[in-house]
């Protein structure tokens, strides 16, 4: 079983990189973009620094290999942030140095097609961090949402426990981010709905593991990062959320039914299942269209769960996903899942 630990934190003034690890969409939408950058150093007193392929679109996976090698190897930067997601990461791992980054433990954060190079970290040894890009998170219009930017400072700057706790209010209705309208006020919102827990019977206590669906089961198919032994993961906590794309129930039970066919959907005694983003501007379903298709989602998770673990202790609706706000997940760190306190607390 691969040790894992946490690497140096950064601390305010110090340089960190910015990189597109898998689309460079900064040169498509520059405006949140540049909003999220400004944030880092006025917010967080950090000093971005770009990488060649950071705002290059088509750039290739070896480009964008050299711009995470760069920022690895370089002993001035201290933390890693992706400026979005995309849909090809994977194509870049096979070209990376695992020893160079081995040798140059750093915090990553990222999220979505992110899971890629969080997962290949947490094979390095390195403990990563799920969410907080500079174009979603960062870059969002009016301001930050207050439990995103506490948790990011949190895991940006401390070390220790973090309770986390369910949105009193949420959203997932995207602007036009080529509109400089969108930024002149805040997201709506509606109001939170709290966790949902099932089998809440036991404490887990354990590393966390998964990540963005889609990516995992990318991931599972190129037999890629995964381990090959599903007992490496016995006892870790399964953290996992939908992007976008918004898959179907039939394709989150397939990918849950197919993990637990490997022997791995067992392993875990917990899952927390991220608030589903149930909008998209190619399906702008309405708040009752948004909530039957959460509604299947959930059943679809747990018809997988009764079938292939029917004691873990299962949590819906952390936001940890591709909804607003969105609190960050210490990848290959501590999650401590408390069912009869209803209380779930990372360590950062």
């Amino acid at each position: 079983m691969t040790a894992i630990s946490y690497p140096p934190k950064p601390s305010p003034g110090d340089r960190v990189a910015v990189i597109s690890p898998s689309a460079g969409l900064p040169g498509m939408f520059p405006l949140p973009y540049e909003l999220g950058l400004d944030r880092l150093r006025k917010e967080y007193g950090l000093e971005p620094v770009e990488y060649p392929a950071t705002r290059r679109m088509g750039s290739t996976p070896r480009e964008r290999a050299d711009d995470i090698h760069a920022a690895f190897a370089d002993p001035d930067i201290k933390a890693v942030i992706a400026s979005i997601g995309g849909d090809d990461q994977i194509t870049v791992l096979p070209l990376l140095d695992r020893e160079l980054i081995r040798a140059n433990p750093k915090p990553f954060f990222g999220m979505s097609d992110n899971t890629n190079l969080l997962m290949y970290l947490r094979n390095c040894g390195i403990v990563g961090y799920h969410g907080a890009t500079v174009m979603c998170q960062l870059g969002r219009p009016g301001a930050m949402h207050p439990q995103t930017a506490d948790s990011l400072r949190a895991a940006l700057f401390t070390s220790g426990p973090y309770e986390l706790a369910p949105a009193e209010r949420w959203g997932d209705v995207d602007r036009d981010w080529a509109d400089p309208a969108t930024f002149d006020a805040e997201p709506e919102t509606r109001p939170g709905t709290g966790w949902t827990w099932v089998n809440a019977d036991r404490v887990v206590e354990g590393r966390s593991w998964g990540g963005c669906l889609e990516i995992v089961g990318w991931l599972l198919m190129a037999d890629r990062e995964i381990a090959r032994d599903p007992a490496e993961y016995e006892g870790d906590v399964l953290c996992l959320e939908t992007s976008e794309d918004m898959p179907s129930a039939a394709e989150v039970f397939r990918t849950l039914r197919n993990m637990g066919e490997r022997g791995l959907l067992h392993r875990f005694p917990a899952l927390l299942m991220g608030r589903p983003k149930t909008w998209s501007f190619e399906r702008p379903n309405s708040p009752e269209q948004g909530a039957r298709y959460a509604a299947e989602q959930r059943e679809a998770v747990l018809r997988a769960v009764r079938a292939y673990a029917p004691h873990t202790t299962v949590v819906f609706d952390v936001d940890f996903g591709h909804t607003d706000p969105q609190v960050v997940i210490p990848y290959g760190g501590t999650v401590r899942v408390d069912g009869p306190a209803r209380r779930i607390t990372v360590t950062y």
